[in-house]
């Protein structure tokens, strides 16, 4: 086995396990599947943490998450498949990122180590045992990596700063109602 076969069945091996995981969760959101909570259970949560509205939030997790895993599973579309995933997991560390780093406290270890996965994988490119080296890298040009993962963090920024945006928002409107209670006391 040469080099280059080791290379090639070691990105194989990285594709299916890390997109296999992502298109699980992904599923779980979309469809329920694997214990998951579908659309509704999952729009219902994103909306209690922040993202809004739920449902599409949901929907757009999960099609990145299915989306992203199984192209990225297949080496197929892998910068734009690759860089999808690790939006994804980017707004999912950010739910965690309160928690620290360690996932047994809750913390964004898995989601970055998802993330960092599939974005290594949409930089590295996946390799001659996949869709994309068959189809002659039609849909992974050089060109591609960068801009997908211009979009994909523009987007990513947008949403991940408009929940932020709304937490404080809540924030905030919990400290006024305890400064307006307090007051209300020495009113009295």
């Amino acid at each position: 086995m040469t080099a280059y076969d080791r290379r090639d069945l070691g990105l194989l091996l990285l594709r299916l396990g890390t997109g296999g995981v992502l298109a699980a969760h992904g599923a779980q959101k979309l469809f329920g599947w694997f214990g998951g909570h579908g659309l509704e259970g999952t729009g219902q949560f994103f909306e209690s943490i922040g993202y809004a509205p739920g449902k599409a939030s949901a929907t757009a997790a999960g099609l990145a998450e299915a989306g992203g895993g199984t192209l990225l599973a297949l080496g197929l579309a892998t910068p734009a498949a690759g860089a999808a995933a690790a939006g994804a997991m980017t707004g999912a560390a950010a739910v965690h990122t309160p928690n620290g780093f360690f996932n047994q406290g809750g913390g964004y270890e898995y989601a970055a180590a998802l993330g960092l996965t599939a974005a290594g994988l949409a930089v590295t490119g996946p390799g001659r045992l996949s869709l994309d080296h068959a189809l002659g890298h039609a849909v992974n040009r050089n060109w591609m990596v960068p801009a997908a993962f211009a979009v994909t963090g523009l987007a990513t920024a947008l949403v991940v700063g408009a929940r932020n945006k709304r937490l404080r928002k809540v924030e905030e409107g919990e400290q006024e109602a305890l400064f307006d209670e307090e007051a209300a006391l020495y009113r009295d």
